[in-house]
């Protein structure tokens, strides 16, 4: 192992998303100069006037300070770095969930006609066993005078670092949050791991690059399986005429038991995806795994259901929607199940009017397009005029709503929220 740390004067971070952002003005926060890539125009225009181009606590007076600085720019265009980071979307493809591995494609094909011998390439995107190897190839493919042996002298190196940020929370997770950080050899570790000193204060914990991959799916499965114990109880419960909130409260005064709150589904870049990618790779084995995923998928049709229920009770009902985000207090709908049981609304009910409550958007999502019978109105608008109120999201907006308010409505809430 290296005992001198290796030093990056230059970093190009590609993808500029919600975790992609974040890590490039950490590490601007730090001198060293970043070049931060997106093919969202309106997300570099943004950045570089300083402004955040989504909603992220505390995060805007880091950015404006490092772009006023001009320790970090914004573009659509790649340039040679001492170190990449690579933070673009790994959505699903085909029935078996299996990875798409085109974003990184895309990203190493702009990539490669800057990269010199010597320089980092590190894949943060949440992928599956095999995919930074994969990566490395593809790389090569590309570049066949370069090389992966870590003492040939056209060598690069290569790692996986995933992220472990929950949005909302991120100014507190991106510096104090442990790292997994592994390599394909043990240089390309030794030089993600002082690339991620830079700017994070907690323990980097080195591995291989496929345990590291691993490891980040085994949190999110792990969670995964927990919130589908609870949005099962969830289920039981309402055969049982039983409060699921009081019962899991309950439950957790034992010294060893922590249950999870249920709610209308799982959703976010992260949970909902990532156990998939185990599923995927190793379907004979990941049974568990894949039955909790179906478990919480699930969960949006026994919502609608108790929608349906509400509305056979008040056929000239409206409804109101609080709630399309992923988790409270974001804007982020990646994955959203308040976002698709909305969507889903509005075509079930087509001459009924869906007054949607989301504080954190200005408008509504594209899919909504051409739907006359959704509005995105403010809580008060929505309250006074529906009779069905579903709850979806924790919003601090709603919380400690006056029951006065919703006397004579039907309340669905999926959170807990209102009883608590």
């Amino acid at each position: 192992m290296s005992s001198t740390p290796y030093t990056f004067d230059t970093v190009c971070v590609v993808g500029l998303g919600y975790i992609g952002l974040p890590t490039a003005a950490f590490i601007a926060s730090k001198g060293v100069k970043v070049t931060g890539v997106d093919v969202n125009q309106r997300f570099v225009d943004s950045i570089n006037r300083g402004e955040v181009p989504f909603v992220e606590p505390g995060f805007d007076s880091l950015l404006r300070d490092v772009v006023e600085k001009e320790l970090l720019v914004a573009q659509a265009e790649q340039v040679p770095a001492d170190a990449y980071i690579v933070c673009v979307p790994t959505p699903f493809k085909g029935s078996n969930h299996e990875v798409d591995t085109k974003y990184i494609a895309s990203a190493i094909d702009a990539m490669t006609s800057h990269l010199r011998p010597g320089a980092l390439v590190v894949l943060e995107s949440t992928s599956p066993p095999g995919t930074t190897k994969w990566m490395a190839d593809y790389i090569i493919q590309q570049r066949p005078d370069l090389s992966l042996e870590e003492d040939a002298e056209n060598a690069i190196y290569i790692a996986h670092c995933p992220e472990r940020v929950l949005p909302g929370q991120i100014m507190e997770e991106m510096e104090n949050n442990d790292r997994v950080i592994g390599g394909l050899t043990p240089r390309g570790t030794e030089m993600a791991r002082d690339l991620y000193a830079t700017f994070c204060s907690a323990e980097l914990l080195m591995t291989d690059a496929t345990t590291a991959e691993m490891a980040k799916l085994t949190e999110n499965s792990f969670r995964d399986v927990n919130i589908a114990f609870a949005n099962e109880l969830s289920l039981i419960c309402d055969k049982l005429d039983i409060d699921v909130w009081e019962l899991i409260e309950l439950a957790n005064h034992h010294p060893r038991v922590n249950i999870l709150n249920p709610g209308p589904g799982v959703g976010g870049h992260c949970i909902a995806v990532d156990p998939w990618f185990i599923v995927s790779s190793v379907p004979e084995q990941a049974k568990l795994i894949r039955l909790a995923r179906e478990t919480n998928d699930s969960k949006p049709e026994f919502v609608l259901g108790k929608v349906a229920e509400a509305v056979e009770r008040k056929p000239d009902a409206s409804i109101a929607a609080l709630g399309l985000a992923f988790k409270a207090d974001i804007d982020d709908l990646r994955e959203s199940p308040a976002l698709d049981i909305v969507d889903r609304l509005t075509d079930q009910y087509p001459d009924k009017p869906i007054r949607v409550v989301e504080p954190n958007i200005q408008a509504l999502p594209a899919r909504f397009d051409g739907k006359e019978n959704s509005e995105l109105t403010d809580l008060h608008a929505a309250l006074e005029d529906a009779d069905i109120i579903l709850v979806l999201v924790d919003h601090s907006e709603f919380k400690n709503l006056d029951p006065k308010v919703l006397a004579g409505k039907d309340v669905i809430d999926t959170r807990g929220m209102i009883r608590r």
